[in-house]
């Protein structure tokens, strides 16, 4: 299942909703950053917000994901963007960092600290912070109460922990974070670089495992969630949450 997994996500430009200019629209947000930070770029995937990272700061990127071929991607893009200098992949898992405490001025996570956990990502990974260092996550939350059956179901089932904006503001306090801002990422982010690509990979993928039911099952359930999301963007969404650690 791991395989198909990874085969309907393979070459896509991202692996989650955002966009470069979310991506700039959130490091313009962080005031105070020394002039060559150390950033920590925390399930990075194949790295097109790491780029743009690199393009944002004179700093140095260290960039860590646990699937090699993610950061084999990372690398090439790095290159042929001439940014290879800036940026060090690293295979490594969220769930037990290898670098001592108070290393970085920043960490960066898009669309990945869910692996974790939201409260869990932000009580382990402040220890990598230096004092008064940021930490700049997306995560997807709830943006309404009144939520339809369909949609509160199948989140319920995949993802029981998503919680509303507010709440989770409440958890950046409760774990030892001052609120700098935070921003709904737009329904283009979660289009065109993520599911609109996605969705044509899946269209491929049906053809190509066409026999094989555990295949296409998973198949439907990467459709079925495209398909949620059209009918129901005004009910949740991919948020920016920055905050500096006290």
């Amino acid at each position: 299942m791991a395989a198909i997994f990874f085969e309907i996500h393979k070459d896509i430009p991202r692996e989650g909703p955002g966009s470069n200019e979310s991506t700039r629209k959130a490091y313009g947000l962080l005031q105070g950053l020394p002039p060559r930070p150390q950033i920590l770029d925390i399930g990075c995937g194949p790295g097109m917000q790491t780029l743009e990272l690199a393009r944002l700061t004179d700093g140095s990127i260290t960039a860590v994901d646990t699937h090699e071929p993610f950061l084999a991607e990372l690398t090439r893009r790095a290159a042929a963007a001439g940014l290879q200098g800036k940026i060090t992949p690293l295979v490594a898992s969220m769930f037990s960092l290898p670098f001592p405490a108070k290393s970085f001025d920043v960490i960066w996570s898009e669309g990945a600290i869910f692996i974790i956990g939201f409260e869990r990502g932000l009580r382990e990974w402040r220890s990598y912070l230096k004092p008064n260092g940021f930490l700049a996550v997306t995560e997807i939350s709830w943006l309404r109460r009144d939520l339809p059956d369909e949609v509160a179901q199948f989140w319920a089932a995949n993802y029981p922990a998503m919680k509303s904006v507010g709440e989770n503001i409440d958890l950046i306090r409760q774990t030892g974070y001052v609120p700098v801002d935070h921003f709904v990422l737009p329904e283009s982010d979660w289009w065109n670089d993520y599911y609109d690509p996605l969705e044509k990979r899946v269209a491929v993928l049906r053809e190509k495992y066409a026999d094989h039911p555990d295949a296409l099952a998973q198949l439907a359930e990467t459709q079925a969630e495209i398909d949620l999301y059209r009918k129901y963007a005004d009910c949740y969404g991919y948020v920016f949450y920055l905050m500096q650690a006290r």
